[in-house]
């Protein structure tokens, strides 16, 4: 796996792929690897592919009061496990390189940026758009591939690649979750033994909501029965909300597909998670 820190030998190193025929496939990161973006890898690779991530840790992100200085850093780690995932290129960044002085443009994304995330994390998504932007045209993909449970950001990519004719395919891959159902993140090893326990209430919370909407139980019934249960195991909720799947608005029509997305801290730890509802059978 060739490492490469300077945009200069990154389009060298892409040229030299295309050069071979290869298809490009992106699975952009912050780094702190874990089996979950490890997962985003082997979705990624196909004969006659070569696959690129990328490694920064995105100020224009990070709201004032987050944790970007406590953000975890684990780069010889996160090298050794890509290289062992098969990965070809791995692009790291340093912040002047993404950034140079006197940088001045930001992408905003609305609709699907607004609401969740975008309501409790003013900006986020406008760095978010920025940066995977410059990473598209980085790396010029064919295909990128992100997960599902940053299901907001999945839309967010989806709406600004549709928009600014990007011609790139966009691949969400489903949530990988440890073996007591809590999804995997960089932001896990924030807790501690305790919170970690009582951390399981946010999958189990939201499954039990997910199916009670499925069966045509009152959803908002449901919704507030999942927040009860999370201040309950000691979260302070940001959202629990059951939204269209599509355009994330307010979902009324049982008929479409429709996410139930929720955020909540435990401790200072801030953790997400989203179910699927499949549409009802009218049949």
């Amino acid at each position: 796996m060739q490492t490469i820190r300077s945009l200069e030998a990154l389009r060298s190193g892409i040229a030299d792929f295309r050069k071979g025929g290869a298809s490009i496939a992106l699975v952009p990161t912050m780094g702190a690897l874990h089996a979950g973006h490890l997962a985003l890898i082997e979705a990624a690779k196909r004969p006659g592919r070569k696959v690129v991530a990328s490694i920064f840790v995105n100020p224009r992100q990070f709201g004032p009061n987050e944790d970007l200085s406590r953000y975890p850093r684990r780069e010889t780690a996160d090298a050794r496990l890509l290289t062992e995932a098969g990965c070809d290129l791995l692009w790291m960044p340093p912040v002047e390189v993404m950034y140079p002085e006197g940088f001045a443009s930001t992408i905003s994304v609305s609709g699907v940026s607004e609401g969740l995330d975008g309501a409790t994390r003013p900006g986020h998504f406008d760095g978010v758009a920025t940066v995977v932007a410059k990473l598209f045209n980085q790396v010029r993909p064919d295909i990128a591939l992100f997960g599902e449970k940053d299901f907001q950001q999945l839309a967010v990519i989806r709406r600004m690649v549709a928009d600014l004719d990007f011609g790139i395919e966009i691949q969400g891959v489903p949530t990988q979750r440890d073996d007591d159902g809590l999804a995997l993140s960089s932001r896990n090893i924030y807790l501690d033994e305790a919170q970690r326990v009582a951390a399981v209430a946010l999958p189990r919370a939201l499954g039990v909501a997910a199916r009670a909407i499925a069966r045509g139980d009152d959803p908002e019934t449901a919704l507030a029965t999942a927040r009860e249960a999370l201040v309950t195991a000691g979260f302070s909720v940001d959202y629990v909300e059951l939204v269209d799947a599509a355009t994330l608005t307010a979902a009324a029509d049982p008929g479409r597909e429709r996410r139930l997305l929720a955020a909540a801290r435990i401790g200072t730890t801030r953790l997400i998670d989203n179910l699927a509802i499949p549409p009802a059978d009218h049949a």
